[in-house]
């Protein structure tokens, strides 16, 4: 199986090892992994601040770099979410049938629901907290909204009871906002460092060292706070956890 490796442009910049991570644990699992050179932006922060126009040259390039492979996986939920709901109606005003959004998956949907592996290589003695991040429950269906009173369900959570060693917990209001919402944390500061703060706060409460999840921009938000008031919590993306040890 030969995939299409997209690392979005926070995460080669700011979190390598969370890209390296996840090269590792899809070669690990015996996925020929393929990563175009010329990949940029997904062009979301575009289309978030409201200059979607400016964004679809970043999705034909998208279209044409990616469109080859029968999956594209990504460790980031948000982008993934992005590619898969808004490229088809983007494209269609450019009178292009969008090929990628029905073949990509974050990483943690694409070895949960399509690998469906047996162990998983990691080792974490360690207890993390699970943040479940708004794009990844509400539209990927990483894990059960608990607004629509259905059984509950975690694929990370499901991934990281493969792992030895690791002691997985989930904090109050298991499926609450951070408060990061892209653009949200920009133009709404204030309230998103309170809500930022009540996230790191019902973490924190659960006794855990660790808290991960699947996108790295919610656990950068909760970082910041955590470094700000001195919280004795560390953030690891689940990748990492994953592959801890290869």
């Amino acid at each position: 199986m030969k995939i299409g490796l997209f690392i979005p442009c926070y995460v080669n910049a700011i979190y390598p090892k969370v890209g390296v991570a996840t090269y590792k644990l899809l070669t690990h699992l015996g996925v020929e992994v393929d990563y175009p050179l010329e990949q940029t932006c997904c062009g979301q922060p575009m289309a978030n601040a409201g200059f979607e126009k400016k964004a679809l040259p970043l999705a034909r390039s998208f279209e044409e770099l990616f469109g080859k492979y029968n999956y594209i996986v990504a460790p980031s939920a948000s982008c993934v979410s992005f590619v898969k709901y808004n490229y088809p109606r983007m494209l269609e005003g450019e009178e292009h049938l969008c090929r990628t959004s029905e073949k990509i998956y974050d990483i943690c949907e694409f070895i949960h629901d399509i690998l469906k592996p047996a162990s998983l290589p990691g080792v974490f003695p360690h207890k993390v907290s699970i943040h479940n991040s708004c794009h990844g429950v509400r539209e990927l269906k990483l894990s059960s909204a608990s607004e629509l009173n259905i059984p509950r369900y975690s694929k990370i959570k499901s991934l990281l009871g493969m792992v030895q060693g690791v002691e997985v917990m989930e904090p109050e209001k298991v499926d609450e906002c951070c408060g990061f919402g892209g653009m949200f944390s920009v133009e709404e500061p204030e309230v998103s460092v309170c809500m930022g703060e009540d996230k790191v706060k019902n973490h924190l409460a659960t006794g855990a060292r660790y808290i991960t999840g699947a996108d790295s921009s919610c656990l950068m938000h909760m970082q910041g706070v955590a470094e700000r008031n001195k919280y004795p919590v560390r953030f690891i993306h689940i990748v990492q956890i994953l592959s801890a040890g290869l």
